[in-house]
């Protein structure tokens, strides 16, 4: 083999080394600090289509963070599904490092609450069991994400 053919096998060599460290970088970063967005625009109020009801008899109104760095904190439950994860525009956001970025969701649907993992690297847990799809929440029940763990309350 000629020496050119040589220098430049180990050139694209090099390259390729080089392409594999930056793209190992970027992951790292990303996982860290979460993706790059542009700021949001600002957003005119939305008008909600239909007056927010009072819960019924026996039906959740608190989700309470029973353990973890956000122990206490309790948020009102209304028709809005509730996002939690490391982003900034999460509804809880946690400083966890086994929390992704859109960890999980709980919404209403037909008078019960249902979480739902959005696809997170260290899952989401209800009681014991890990959520693979959208499952209703009964009163009480620990959901469990990274450190965190919430639950349902009257």
């Amino acid at each position: 083999m000629s020496e050119l053919t040589l220098l430049l096998i180990r050139l694209a060599f090099l390259a390729v080394l080089w392409f594999f460290v930056i793209a190992a970088v970027g992951v790292i970063r990303t996982d860290l600090f979460g993706p790059r967005t542009a700021p949001a625009p600002a957003r005119k109020p939305v008008k909600q289509s239909r007056p927010v009801s009072k819960p019924k008899k026996g039906e959740p109104r608190q989700l309470i963070v029973t353990g973890g760095p956000l122990q206490g904190t309790i948020i009102n439950l209304t028709e809005t599904p509730i996002t939690i994860g490391r982003a900034n525009d999460a509804t809880l956001v946690l400083s966890d490092d086994y929390a992704s970025s859109r960890h999980a969701r709980l919404f209403p649907q037909d008078g019960q609450w249902i979480v739902e993992d959005l696809g997170s690297t260290n899952g989401t847990y209800l009681e014991r069991s890990k959520v693979t799809r959208p499952t209703p929440v009964p009163l009480g029940v620990p959901i469990r994400i990274g450190k965190t763990v919430i639950e349902l309350r009257k």
